[in-house]
């Protein structure tokens, strides 16, 4: 009998064979999982997504992992996931149980008229996105601690809560500077990461370099933000405040606004000019983001160590690019199936009341209303999940089996002479990184 707690399916260990979008010769690293048996996993698991109202994500989420470990293929042994639905469901209510208190006094906080009340966003703000790096810290301590090669497990030390006020610098620092040291950032945290991290006895580290990732990915920084500092520097230099505050002042005089904007038409060119400049970073990123996705991947793949264990990543761009564009064939294909089967039952609900002239009666359009207004909160429902599941399956298990696939690792031998420590950790931290929406594989 299936139980939610059953392992998933992981694939016999058959013959390597080519993936779709590249041929490799087989490497250190292996992926042996089969889409077909990710797309029966994912398919059920959205299917009791949908029956338990979301309560199943637990169980899912615990059955991908154990695929994609269990499929892992290191030095001919595979990883394996002892994690269960349970310990993060129970996790989940713990965390709930501590940040309803928090988000209790964040709004209490904002009903105060004085200075507290004021600040209270910018303090919930800064406290929440603390929480958040805290989390993320705790859970992956909970799953290394469920991870388990060769008999040994993973663990992980250090002080969730020093990571936290460290990452939390780090990204206020990207932020003031537009991205700019984004790679001295992730290289800063996966150090603080790494160095905590252990297979049994042998100490990780991380080796990546901040320059050589902005090296990298220089040009797409100025391509996606360049043209933002371009238009901050031409706003500073050209912008009238003091037309700005004649503005302000009368943003409720339809009649004076319209006088300022006609006596100064450069200012409605002005601010067009600022409007497209937010709207470039969005059509570029969309475009970019793989390229940047592969780099960074690839960088921080050849910068983990464990001893004297080196790996170093051989991921291209256009096996990142392959994934997205197949993931996106999908998603264009289940968008075109769900309309034309809204547009069928559309067709058939008016064909019919047109004949048996049921749309006569003001009663019957108000049901048919109401039908049709749960007919496509349904039909929405199932094509999230359907693409959610296409997500997964078409894009975070492709770029899984690259990334793996794409490692090569130097003196291996030095595994051979591991020996077991560690402990399971508590599974609230990844509770807490689900409940704030922070979580990971």
């Amino acid at each position: 009998m299936t139980t939610f707690d059953a392992p998933a399916p992981a694939a016999p260990l058959p013959l390597r064979r080519a993936q779709p979008f590249f041929i490799q010769i087989p490497s250190a690293i292996w992926f042996l999982g089969r889409d077909r048996d990710y797309w029966r996993l994912m398919i059920r698991g959205v299917a009791l997504l949908a029956v338990t109202l979301g309560i199943y994500r637990f169980w899912l989420t615990t059955d991908q992992r154990r695929f994609l470990w269990s499929n892992t293929e290191i030095l001919g042994q595979t990883l394996e996931y002892t994690g269960t639905a349970r310990e993060i469901l129970i996790g989940f209510l713990v965390a709930i149980a501590i940040l309803v208190p928090i988000y209790g006094l964040i709004f209490l906080a904002t009903l105060d008229l004085g200075l507290i009340g004021s600040l209270a966003g910018i303090i919930g703000f800064v406290l929440l996105s603390l929480l958040g790096q805290f989390a993320v810290y705790r859970a992956r301590r909970y799953r290394l601690t469920r991870t388990i090669y060769r008999g040994m497990r993973f663990h992980q030390t250090g002080s969730a809560t020093a990571f936290a006020l460290y990452a939390l610098l780090w990204w206020v620092l990207v932020v003031l500077t537009l991205g700019l040291v984004y790679p001295w950032a992730q290289a800063g945290i996966e150090r603080f990461k790494m160095r905590n991290t252990y297979l049994g006895n042998l100490q990780g580290r991380f080796e990546g370099s901040g320059g050589r990732l902005f090296r990298e990915g220089f040009v797409l920084w100025l391509v996606t933000v360049g043209p933002i500092v371009l238009g901050l520097v031409i706003f500073a230099t050209q912008l009238d405040f003091k037309l700005l505050e004649d503005i302000a002042a009368n943003i409720t005089n339809e009649d004076e606004l319209k006088r300022i904007f006609t006596d100064n038409a450069g200012i409605l060119v002005l601010l067009a000019f600022g409007a497209s400049l937010l709207t470039w970073p969005l059509m570029t990123g969309f475009l970019l983001y793989p390229v940047f996705q592969a780099i960074t991947m690839r960088w921080w793949a050849s910068g983990l160590r464990f001893g004297d264990v080196a790996a170093k990543s051989s991921l291209r761009v256009g096996q990142v690019y392959g994934a997205y564009l197949g993931f996106l064939g999908w998603t264009s294909l289940v968008s075109i199936m769900g309309s034309f089967v809204a547009a069928i039952v559309a067709v058939l609900v008016l064909g019919v009341g047109t004949a048996t002239k049921f749309f006569e009666d003001a009663g019957n359009l108000e049901t048919v209303g109401v039908a049709g207004a749960i007919g496509g909160v349904m039909l929405y429902v199932i094509l999230a999940l359907v693409y959610s599941a296409t997500y997964h399956v078409k894009l975070k298990l492709a770029v899984w089996r690259m990334v793996a696939q794409s490692i090569d690792l130097t003196n291996a031998g030095t595994l051979d002479t591991v020996s077991s420590v560690g402990a399971p950790a508590s599974p609230v931290g990844e509770g807490l990184a689900d409940a704030l929406s922070v979580g990971g594989y």
